[in-house]
Formats: structure tokens, sequence, C-alpha cells
């Protein structure tokens, strides 16, 4: 497809069109910058958000030392209750701003923001918040590549007209990444468009990533659909191919114990302990859960089911791009991070953060990054001259462009990040196989891959979802212990001297990096 190029300049970019992208444009616009926001997809449409019922770590400030308390027990000693008590501060003072744009519920006549959202009506209303802060949005203009100013500096991006055809390009002072995180393409449903994009750009510019480890987080769905985004399976009673009753205890080990049921046959499901209210409730918060089930004339409180088990990788993980301050800036100059691409280290540690505190990260880490990236463009306003593109690996071959079978290469990431055995269940032996054929498919990539119109966007897809593989399983053969939702069946205790985080990066040779160590992995 042909079209007309764009170029356009801005105090500040946003790339990316879920929850932490527009609340991040909400907060740049508000606090005077100009602003423009480029969605890979419709922006209030993208992403897991928009399938989902969101709640939020909304709680009032007599109470936040002892929410922060409770919540970072179960972080492995990761988590940073400064950060925390930000997160809850930001929360309680932006998500009001929602209050005339979304229906909340009310309670004894005050507005009640602890309560589930419907996750496409509240982006709804972001989008028109957005809208009417001035903020310039670019529809169907997903991002390829960063731009850098000779000194390594952030100067903006630029990407493809997905629609209209051609290019476009933004020149701005600072960029905020709210690309989300990926699923590795599992199937989760609204995470197709997750694919890492924005962690790669961030990586080719210099950019760090921490948690990586902690992105093996799986959520049950009927065998049969993509719907995953219920608490109701909490209320279940799960049955082996033999018929037997699967004795689950609460927290992280039950879906451990489900995963091995499965790798021996079908699991089977029965909601039949969900509480009324919980059954009043859910075609009001989550009007798309019962459509698998109607579609088949299953009653999921009464009937068997089939279950399936659905990784969410970094999105209900942790793992994302280092931060270096608590503005949410990346260790590259001008290049802010917010949401789900962002590590929830500090917040959560080394276990998910589930619904609630991961939106109120979106939240808050938007609103930093939005107001900071504002600050920064103003110093560099004046700055003019020439800049370079960073992108590399599916946009220009190290050698040249040859074919690649993109399409096979993004099956064995899907296989290598999600099989139980080999991502849930980890061992050395697993993680170096599965580290040696995302090697070979990243030389694969980055020696041949390109494209260019839409097909450059599915390069350089293909390009992200390795690259995030490979320091997915360079992090995690690390860690040589279990902590958090990373288990390692060969090291099953947790070992207190390895409380501390790991980063790693790296492109043509990854490398993993604590405050101790630095080593490359071949």
């Amino acid at each position: 497809m042909t079209g007309q190029d764009l170029e356009l300049t801005a105090d500040v970019l946003v790339i990316g069109g879920g929850l932490a992208a527009t609340w991040a444009a909400l907060a740049a616009a508000q606090a005077g910058g100009r602003v423009v926001l480029v969605d890979k997809g419709y922006c209030g449409t993208s992403g897991v958000t928009a399938t989902a019922g969101v709640t939020h770590w909304f709680v009032p400030p007599e109470r936040h030392h002892r929410a922060v308390a409770e919540r970072h027990a179960d972080a492995a000693g990761l988590a940073d209750p400064q950060w925390a008590l930000r997160v809850l501060r930001t929360t309680w003072e932006r998500l009001p701003l929602l209050d005339r744009h979304y229906p909340f519920p009310t309670a004894d006549g005050a507005v009640d923001r602890t309560q589930n959202v419907r996750g496409p009506e509240y982006l709804r209303a972001m989008r028109g918040l957005v809208h009417r802060a001035g903020v310039r949005i670019l529809d169907h203009h997903p991002a390829l590549e960063l731009l850098l100013h000779s000194d390594g500096s952030v100067a903006g991006a630029a990407g493809v007209r997905r629609q209209a055809g051609g290019r476009w390009t933004v020149r701005a002072g600072a960029v905020v990444l709210a690309t989300g995180g990926t699923a590795f393409r599992s199937h989760l449903l609204g995470s197709r468009g997750n694919t890492g994009d924005g962690h790669l750009m961030a990586a080719e510019a210099g950019a760090v990533l921490s948690g990586m480890e902690f992105s093996n987080y799986y959520t049950l769905a009927p065998a049969y659909s993509t719907m995953a985004r219920s608490m109701s399976y909490l209320f279940g009673t799960y049955f082996d191919a033999d018929g037997r009753e699967i004795e689950l205890p609460a927290g992280a080990d039950r879906i451990r114990i489900l995963g091995r049921a499965m790798l021996r046959g079908p699991v089977y499901a029965r909601l039949d302990k969900a509480p009324h209210w919980v059954r009043r409730k859910i075609n009001v918060v989550q009007p798309n859960f019962l459509l698998p089930f109607a579609r088949r004339g299953i009653d999921p409180y009464t009937d068997l089911f089939p279950v399936t088990l659905l990784g969410e990788g970094t999105i209900r993980g942790v793992g994302g791009l280092a931060l270096a301050d608590e503005d949410c800036q990346t260790h590259v100059p001008g290049l802010f991070a917010a949401g789900d691409v962002a590590s929830r280290e500090n917040i959560v540690g080394a276990v998910s953060g589930g619904g609630s505190p991961n939106s109120a990260w979106a939240v808050s880490s938007g609103t930093w990054a939005g107001r900071a990236a504002v600050r920064h463009a103003r110093t560099v306003r004046a700055r003019t001259g020439p800049v370079r593109p960073a992108g590399q690996a599916g946009i220009r071959p190290a050698r040249h462009a040859a074919p690649c079978d993109a399409e096979a290469v993004t099956a064995m990431v899907r296989e290598e990040l999600n099989a139980y055995d080999k991502n849930m269940f980890r061992t050395r032996q697993g993680l170096l196989r599965s580290a040696d054929l995302l090697e070979d498919a990243w030389r694969q990539i980055s020696d041949h891959l390109t494209g260019s119109g839409r097909q450059a966007l599915r390069a350089r897809e293909t390009a992200a979802l390795v690259a995030m593989g490979r320091w997915v399983k360079a992090a995690a053969l690390h860690r040589t212990e279990s902590r958090g939702m990373h288990w390692r069946t060969d090291h099953p205790r947790t070992d207190p001297a390895q409380t501390r985080r790991i980063t790693v990066g790296g492109l043509d040779r990854v490398w993993v990096d604590h405050p101790r160590t630095r080593e490359e992995i071949a």
C-alpha cells in the first residue's frame, strides 16, 4: 500500500492506546504539553483491558500503610513499600477524574470506586478525556522504531500508517512507551497485539529489563475459548482425566497443581461454589464471560466443562523495562515507560499484581511518566539537528534480506514460552534447550528478516517476540531458586542469598546483570 507520509512535532509522544497510555497522554496534556498518541490499533479498544472487568487498588489514605504491608507480605522480598505507597496516593488522586465520564456504582449515596469497572466503557471514557485534553490521536499508526540524537537521547519515533499508507515520523522532546506486555501469542483474549514491540525498541536504544523471570503467569479459561478474565474460577471444583476431584490450596500452588494434572490429561471444572452475588454480577461486570458457555448450551455452575491454562507472560506477570527513577524514566534519557511495559517489581515483587494493583500501576505510572515527560521536553525544546533511527531486527537486516518463515518462528516462541512443561515447571536443561532455539531464531531474523508497509510491522512483532523470549530464558536460567511465580523444579527452595533483582538486556548477545556480577549467556 502506498500513501502520504506524515511528519509531526510534539513535546511528548505516547506510544500505545490502552490504560497506561491514555493516563500518560492525559497527564502530559494537563501539564501543558503538546501531545501526540500513536496506537497500533484503535485507542480505546486496544489491549487486554478492553476485554476485561477492571478493579483498582483504591484505598483510603488512612489505610495505605496497612494495605502495603499486607500486599508486601507475599512479594518475596523484592518490592519497595515507598513505590507502593506512591501508587496508592496517585490512584486515590487521579481516579475520581472519571466520575463524570464513567458510571461508578454508589453505596450509601457515595461513589464507590473500589468495584469492578467494565473495560470497554472505561477505555472509551479515557479516549474521550484524552481527546478533550487536546491530544492528537493517531489510530492504526504502529511504531516501528525510536529516533535518537547523537548522544543517545530520545528524539521521537517512526512507524507505518496501516490504513492511510505511507510512513509517519514524530519528533518529540520525550517519548512515553505504554505498549503493554506480551503473552507470547498464547491466544489470551485481547493480547494478540501485545508482542513486546516497546521492549525491543527500548533495548535497541540501550534500555535494560528487570524481573523477566517472573513472566510465567497462567490463568484459567474454557478449553474451547480465549475468555480468561474472571474471578469465577476461584469458585470451581476441578476433576482430572480419571474423574477424581483435584484438591486445590489457595495461592499460586493451585495453578501449578492444575498444570501438572493437565500434562497428564484433560481437566474439567464446575463453578458450583460461586456465591449468588458473583452469579448476579458477572453479566454486569464481564458480559462476555458467559458467552462461550451459552453457545454450547452449558451452565458452568452445574455442568462440567474442559479447562485450559492460558499464559499471560508479562501482562499479568511482572517483568519489563527497568526504571531508573521515580518519574518512570528508563536508562535512556527522555524515554519513559508506563503500565505493563515497565517492570512492576517495585510494587508487587515476584508475584502477580493480578488486576487490582496492575490497574493502579497503569494509572499512577502513566501519570508520573506523562508529567515528567513534559518537564523533560521543556529542557530540550530548542534542540534540533539530525537524528538516527534505532531499529534493527526486522527492519535493517545485519546481512541481507532473505526468505524467513516468520509464522514458524512465532509458533516456536509460543511453544517455548507457554508450554507448561517448559515454562511453568523450569529446569536448567529445559531452559537451555529453549534458549538455543530462540538464539537460532534471533540469528535468522536479525540477519535476514525485513518487510515494508504492513509487513514491516509483522517483521518487527516477530523480532520482538523472539527478543522477549531470550530475555525471559536468560533471567530464568540465572535465578537458581524458586521464588514467586518463578518455579525451578531442579531448585525448588527459595535461597535468601538471591533476594535481589536480576536485570537483562542485549540484542546480539544477551547479558544478565545484577549488583554483584555481570555475565554473558552464549
